[in-house]
This record gives C-alpha cells, sequence and structure tokens, in this order.
C-alpha cells in the first residue's frame, strides 16, 4: 500500500463534501500539473490518502482511499489529463496543520513541508504513522 495527500480548497470541494459522496467516491479531476498526474497514474485501490484543506485552513482534516485507478478526467477532452476516485473513510479527531508538520523535525523531508503547492504528492509510511498520531487518527 501506498500514502498520498490530496489538497484541496474547502471552498471547491470540502471534507464534507467528500463524505457526502459516501463509499461511491468522487473523482479527484481538475488536476493540471503533470507531477501530480504522475503521482496519480502510481496508485492503486486501496491506497490511502490524507485529505488537506489549503487555502486558509492549511490543515489534514481525514483519511480518503483510492477507490478507482487512473482514467481519463472528465472534465476535459485533453488526453493529458488523468484522474483518480477517492472516497471519504474518516475524519481526523484533531486536524493537524501545516505549520505542526513544519515544526515537527520528524517531517522535515515531507513533499508537504518543502513544497505546498503540489496538488497531489506522497507520503512515507513514517510520515503516514506520524500525521496519524499527531492528530489522533485510528484506522478502523
Amino acid at each position: 500500500m501506498n500514502y498520498w495527500l490530496f489538497k484541496s480548497e474547502p471552498n471547491a470541494w470540502s471534507w464534507a463534501d467528500q463524505v457526502a459522496k459516501s463509499d461511491v467516491g468522487e473523482e479527484w479531476d481538475g488536476i493540471r500539473n503533470y507531477q501530480a498526474r504522475n503521482n496519480m497514474r502510481l496508485m492503486k485501490n486501496g491506497d490511502l490518502g490524507f485529505f488537506y484543506h489549503s487555502i486558509d485552513e492549511k490543515r489534514v482534516v481525514g483519511v480518503v482511499e483510492v477507490c478507482n485507478e487512473i482514467h481519463p478526467d472528465s472534465t476535459t477532452d485533453d488526453s493529458r489529463w488523468e484522474c483518480v476516485d477517492i472516497k471519504a473513510v474518516g475524519p481526523f479527531p484533531k486536524p493537524v496543520t501545516l505549520q505542526e508538520c513544519k515544526d515537527d523535525p520528524r517531517l522535515e523531508n515531507m513533499v508537504l513541508v518543502n513544497n505546498t503547492r503540489l496538488s497531489v504528492q506522497p507520503v512515507t509510511p513514517e510520515e503516514w504513522r506520524i500525521i496519524c498520531e499527531l492528530g489522533g487518527y485510528t484506522a478502523p
């Protein structure tokens, strides 16, 4: 299993919006960055990801699961752009902020800490464990 982080502006697509899609999940569409797209190409069904609210909040608020592997992005006719589908798994009891990640020396190499603009990014198993610990999250 691999781990990821999906960033979204909460006024465009929030954790509540994601939860409302239940087990059907939702296409993680609209990504127009090659590195983010290439990260999605590596995803497999069952991979887990952090759901991160960007802009004003800047915090991990929940966990999602990849429920449909790479396929054409339905929001464009341009074949370069692909996406995966994700579904909500569970909320973080205590959201973990970007500042908390930056302040934790164990996370100094995390992509989020060093490249806050990348919308879909990998997370190492150790980073996953640390952020779940910080947020009081245990898998259901």
